[in-house]
């Protein structure tokens, strides 16, 4: 299967500080990958660099055969629909409802149909558990519930990706259940998703590969099993046992 995406070389520097270098990973349709490795390893930089909110240093990102790196900021917009992203902090509008928030990038950036768009929106919130919350605000929902708004959202967009920047960190434990199940169902629709996340438990069942990260690279690519069992790097063994 052709890949969605390839990375070449990708190199991130802020002044003389290298947050990571000369990364070589691609990803193809339909796969899973789980991004882990110890906090400050860059995860979420590179993560950012992928649909260009932080612009690499050096390399080069394609995505759908669109060199990124040499789009300007118009050409990039129209390619990050297709690549759509969920932030750790969940980013939801306060004044809109649940469903305004799903609906408003369709209807401003895609010009869709208000009733198309509605119904799209009430779709997914079904999909994400939520169709009775259409009408509330973000303020009276729960962590768990704004992150699978937040999900929806960027499903709204009929992304061909999705990337998801540490989607759990912020929730309470209870909460983390629940939108790894919505991101357990995407995975298994078919959704081809970048996860930089911390729940090992994630990474082993439901990932297709793990990119381990750590000290300005990647220093480890190997299906969960492998990974988790038979870790080849020191460093991916000394992360292991301090985190499982």
């Amino acid at each position: 299967m052709a890949d969605l995406l390839v990375i070449e070389n990708l190199t991130k520097k802020f002044g003389d500080k290298i947050v990571f270098k000369d990364i070589n990973v691609n990803v193809k349709k339909g796969e899973v990958i789980a991004v882990i490795g110890p906090s400050g390893a860059g995860k979420s930089t590179f993560l950012r660099a992928i649909n260009m909110l932080d612009k690499p240093t050096s390399g080069e990102v394609l995505f759908e055969e669109n060199q990124l790196t040499s789009l300007n900021e118009n050409q990039l917009d129209q390619l990050r629909e297709k690549m759509g992203m969920v932030f750790q902090g969940f980013n939801l509008f306060p004044n809109l409802t649940v469903l305004e928030n799903i609906k408003l990038a369709p209807l401003k950036v895609k010009g869709q149909d208000d009733k198309i768009a509605t119904e799209t929106a009430k779709q997914l919130l079904t999909q994400v558990g939520l169709s009775d919350k259409a009408d509330q605000y973000p303020a009276s929902l729960s962590g768990g519930q704004k992150q699978r708004v937040a999900i929806a959202r960027a499903l709204a967009m009929s992304p061909d990706m999705l990337l998801f920047d540490e989607p759990t960190s912020a929730l309470d434990p209870e909460m983390v259940g629940e939108v790894l199940a919505v991101m357990k169902q995407l995975a298994e629709d078919g959704m081809t998703m970048i996860v930089v996340t911390h729940e090992m438990g994630f990474a082993r069942e439901v990932a297709d590969k793990v990119w381990f990260m750590a000290d300005g690279g990647i220093q480890e690519i190997a299906e969960p099993k492998t990974f988790f069992e038979t870790p080849k790097t020191e460093r991916a063994q000394d992360f292991l046992q301090k985190v499982l």
